[in-house]
């Protein structure tokens, strides 16, 4: 066989596989559609028919919630009036039936064109502070701006404060334009305020059809409690590092005290040459131990132990008062109240420490506070805490009026003899008074204003 000819029969082979290969490929890409083709007829509507069933299920069900939340609880009696009043006349030919159906279609046709129009707002929350303290205010900033290319209809805006629900009105807003809506939120108790989440409802006058549309955006508002102006190291607050000394002596330390004979471990660099100049025995100094001022407030957050809710905020700016001077002189300091479940993990056992870092963030834990049902007694508490081997100079007991002075006493007395203890009895409208039961001073508060007053006769 001469060249020629083999060249032909190879390419006329390859050219046969090329097709046959691309033949398979094509019928392998259209076998799915291949495949539904081939079923047979009833199969076919069968399958066309559950999908059209599937699909208009679907758009039934998205058109029946979006009915359902537009419909107000009025809306759904109307047309129920409707349906019945139509039912009734069409069967008994009642014109009383004719007339009802007649006159709520006419009520829900009506209601209709005020859900019509644009709704694509934006909108933000301003408040001037995140904290205030009981009886101010703060002002809040609702701006709302039309972000679409039509203009939009009146709205109302109801924005949640707290507990209460304020409702703003909207105006027509044009395209592109913004509108300022303010809002006041008085301070009345001290407390955590919640401000939003905003939300904007369109409805018709009677209140027949509503449409919203919530923004997630949600500021919390501090109310602090009041607080009293205490005097500076009032109340037996011992000075830091610069100032007093205790009577315990150190080897080391910044008061100067006396100088003693030199004893197998003294540091050479204590010694004090000049007296052993004079006695001819090696003398080294000895110092008065500085104290730093380690303040711990423990506060009794139990409601039995208050005659009132009042008698408890009393004691609440009490406690406040004197855990924010200490934060404000830069002591050392432990604020803990009674801990309930669900709150953060306690310290101590049966106590809750709330953050002081500054005082802006000890009053907002002042803020968050609230009484317990239930709990340990102060007594506990303060066991408690004199047991947790906490270096602690000052111990402020805050109590109410319903801890007598043997309950107080017991709750001192746990505490080393080092520690000075001061217990603020808070009984509102009482007359301010104290008095010193060993081992502790005992404060009596009928008003947040007798405060600065005892702290300084207390301290003389």
């Amino acid at each position: 066989m001469s060249e020629h000819t083999r060249s032909r029969l190879f390419r006329t082979a390859t050219r046969g596989t090329r097709s046959t290969r691309g033949t398979r490929t094509s019928t392998r890409l259209g076998e799915t559609r291949t495949s539904t083709r081939a079923l047979d007829p009833a199969r076919r509507r069968r399958l066309v028919a559950r999908r059209w069933w599937r699909r208009t299920r679907r758009g039934v069900s998205l058109a029946w919630r979006g009915a359902a939340q537009a419909v107000t609880p009025l809306g759904w009696f109307v047309l129920a009036i409707t349906v019945t009043g139509a039912v009734l006349g069409s069967a008994l030919s009642w014109v009383e039936a004719w007339f009802a159906a007649v006159a709520g279609g006419v009520l829900l046709l009506v209601a209709l064109p005020f859900l019509i129009g644009s709704r694509a707002y934006r909108v933000r929350i301003v408040l001037d502070r995140r904290s205030v303290t009981v009886g101010g205010r703060v002002q809040v900033r609702v701006i709302v701006e039309n972000g679409g290319s039509r203009p939009a209809l009146p709205a109302v805006a109801e924005l949640p404060v707290g507990p209460a629900l304020r409702e703003l009105a909207v105006p027509f807003i044009g395209p592109g334009a913004e509108i300022e809506l303010p809002v006041q939120v008085p301070a009345v108790r001290r407390g955590v305020i919640a401000v939003g989440p905003l939300t904007v409802a369109r409805r018709d006058p009677v209140g027949l059809l509503r449409r919203e549309v919530t923004w997630p955006e949600r500021h919390l508002v501090h109310v602090h409690p009041a607080l009293a102006p205490l005097p500076q190291n009032s109340a037996g607050l011992v000075r830091d590092l610069e100032g007093a000394s205790t009577r315990r002596l150190t080897d080391s330390d910044l008061s100067f005290y006396a100088v003693r004979e030199y004893a197998p471990g003294d540091a050479m660099r204590h010694v004090h040459w000049k007296s052993t100049a004079k006695t001819g025995t090696l003398m080294v100094r000895q110092y008065e131990e500085s104290q730093t001022a380690r303040v711990a407030v423990l506060f009794d957050a139990i409601r039995g132990e208050y005659r009132s809710d009042d008698e408890f905020e009393l004691a609440v700016s009490v406690a406040a008062s004197i855990s924010v001077q200490a934060v404000r002189e830069g002591r050392e300091r432990f604020v803990a109240s009674a801990w309930a479940p669900g709150r953060m993990r306690p310290s101590v056992d049966g106590l809750e420490e709330l953050p002081s870092r500054d005082p802006q963030q000890l009053l907002d834990a002042w803020a968050e506070l609230e009484a317990v049902a239930e709990g340990a007694p102060f007594e506990v508490l303060a066991r408690g805490l004199a047991q947790s081997r906490r270096p602690l100079s000052i111990v402020a007991l805050v109590v109410g009026s319903a801890a007598d002075l043997t309950r107080i006493r017991r709750a001192a007395i746990v505490f080393a003899p080092d520690v000075h203890v001061l217990a603020v009895r808070c009984e509102l409208h009482a007359e301010p008074r104290a008095q010193r039961i060993d081992p502790l001073t005992v404060l009596t508060v009928g008003a947040l204003a007798d405060l600065p007053q005892l702290m300084l006769r207390s301290s003389l």
